[in-house]
């Protein structure tokens, strides 16, 4: 065996089935020794978009995703890719080729110091030395990978270190690794004060966000909730905790979130917050917020508990383990006139628009293509305007809803769709983008083609930058700049040089029988929908 062969057993060994990525001379050991296994690979067309595809696969199947490019601007091009997996806490294993030991720093051909170039954007990184420590680094990166606040693993391995010969294989049965012992149960005094803060409460309300699905707490977090009839509102990240017509769900906060979600935050007198860092895009203030009103903040990372907003209430550890406990609490309390109130909010204080009846409504769009899909589907946004009409209008049922929502990369969609239903090949998916963002992925329509992956595709075309259009429209008084994108294809001709389906839709005139089509047409279909240029979210 060489040391390549050890990789591909230790990727058999901890159940990985397929790996995203694009091949080089570094990492031709690697790719010409899974030849002999049964993991499927899938070669996408731009490195970035491994790493998404990784992304989407792990975040429908709740397995680390793998992604393996060469050295060079290969692993440069998946830097963008990693960073926005470490951003929202996703579990990547991400392998790179590297040039021959001997000529580290010598600036030799496709040479890069990938390990020191990604160091800001991953959990922690190897450079292979010796064929011979493979097991114990590819044990402990999976463990590092999808263990406490996940996210990615970056393992650079030079090409003569792939091609050294080693007589056996032994994987590690388990990890000793002193320095990371991350907190799984939560401190059983904090969570008795937590009980006693709900008892006492008489306006209490839960955030959820994206490690509520990292440790798979959605069905404790909901049922707490429901026990105790507490209102529930959420991040970005942590769209489809709850269903989004369930009773107690007021929406997504933040500076485009719902209205009457804002004011459950404003007027809440115990605030739980699970799984969330309160960053910016959900909390602008968060001072001025936290005034008259316990915090509680629950996160397995101890790092952001206080980091944004001091809690008055800190409890570190694994989300479905604490509300597991809480669960086990005996609380007595009664929330009706709060809940009632926030009711009349939610009637009271929706957004309202004037949409443009030349064109697509983006906003009735999305509600009516949410209905159709199937009830556990996976809805997957991309950046800019259509996230924040995704964020607002889709319908969560039993599915999933991803995006990218701390680094907010566009192009995101289409590879993370592409993951997701490689990773869930029984559920619909949907990818929803601008004509921006699909443009920064559009090859990859040639890999869902090449390896017949099914993916539903939505462009709300309005051929500008619609989110910095909208910002220029406010901060700069129209004074426009780059946002233009005359010159962009025509999808029609793009849809058919990849013999794909293609549907446009003008307005909203025959918008149920298109929805209709793009969902039940066979294979991959390429949707275009004309946005007014105007419209703002």
């Amino acid at each position: 065996m060489n040391g390549a062969d050890l990789i591909i057993k230790c990727l058999e060994k901890e159940a990985v089935d397929v790996v995203f990525g694009y091949p080089g001379v570094a990492i031709c050991p690697f790719y010409n020794s899974i030849l002999e296994s049964d993991i499927k690979t899938v070669l996408i067309r731009t490195e970035q978009n491994a790493a998404h595809a990784a992304n989407g696969l792990a975040r429908v199947t709740g397995k680390v995703g793998v992604c393996v490019v060469t050295s060079g601007p290969g692993a440069t091009n998946a830097i963008t890719g990693i960073a926005t997996a470490f951003a929202d806490s996703i579990p990547l294993i991400c392998i790179t080729g590297q040039v021959e030991t001997s000529q580290l720093g010598s600036d030799v051909f496709q040479e890069s110091d990938i390990t020191g170039a990604a160091e800001s954007f991953v959990k922690y990184s190897y450079l292979v030395k010796n064929a011979e420590d493979i097991p114990r680094i590819m044990k402990e990166a999976f463990y590092i990978a999808n263990t406490g606040r996940k996210g990615p693993v970056l393992i650079d391995i030079p090409i003569d270190v792939q091609n050294q010969q080693v007589s056996k294989f032994r994987y590690p049965e388990e990890i000793k690794m002193r320095s990371y012992k991350p907190t799984v149960k939560g401190n059983m005094v904090q969570i008795h004060k937590v009980a006693k803060e709900v008892e006492k409460a008489k306006s209490p309300v839960i955030c959820v966000g994206g490690g509520v699905f990292l440790s798979d707490a959605q069905e404790v977090v909901r049922e707490f909730a429901r026990k105790h009839q507490i209102p529930v509102v959420c991040t970005m990240m942590g769209i489809g905790v709850f269903p989004t017509e369930d009773p107690l769900f007021y929406g997504t906060v933040g500076n485009n979130g719902k209205p009457y979600a804002n004011r459950a935050l404003k007027e809440a007198d115990l605030l739980i917050v699970v799984g969330a860092r309160l960053a910016d895009r959900a909390i602008s203030n968060p001072d001025n917020l936290m005034k008259n009103k316990t915090l509680v903040h629950i996160d397995i990372d101890p790092c952001e508990i206080g980091k944004n907003a001091g809690a008055g209430i800190p409890l570190v550890g694994d989300a479905k383990h604490i509300f597991e406990d809480l669960c086990n609490e005996e609380i007595t309390c009664e929330h009706n006139v709060w809940n009632e109130t926030l009711n009349l909010y939610k009637e009271n204080m929706p957004k309202k628009r004037t949409p443009n009846k030349e064109y697509v409504d983006p906003a009735e769009f999305i509600k009516k293509l949410s209905y159709a899909m199937e009830d556990d589907a996976v809805y997957v946004a991309d950046v800019g305007q259509n996230q924040i009409w995704s964020c607002d209008y889709h319908i969560v049922k039993k599915g999933r809803y991803l995006t990218s929502g701390g680094m907010g990369t566009m192009g995101y969609s289409i590879p993370a769709a592409m993951g997701a239903k490689v990773g869930a090949p029984d559920k619909q998916v949907v990818a929803v983008c601008g004509d921006g963002a699909f443009q920064m992925s559009m090859m990859e329509l040639a890999t869902l083609k090449q390896h017949g992956i099914e993916v539903k595709i939505v462009v709300l075309r309005n051929n500008v930058l619609g989110m910095v259009k909208q910002y220029q429209h406010f901060t700069y008084k129209d004074n426009f700049s780059m946002i233009d994108l005359t010159g962009s294809p025509n999808l029609e001709k793009i849809a058919e040089a990849y013999e794909m389906p293609f549907i446009r839709l003008k307005n909203m005139d025959g918008v149920d029988a298109a929805i209709e089509q793009l969902l039940q047409t066979e294979g991959s279909v390429l949707m275009e929908c004309l946005i007014d240029p105007a419209d703002l979210v």
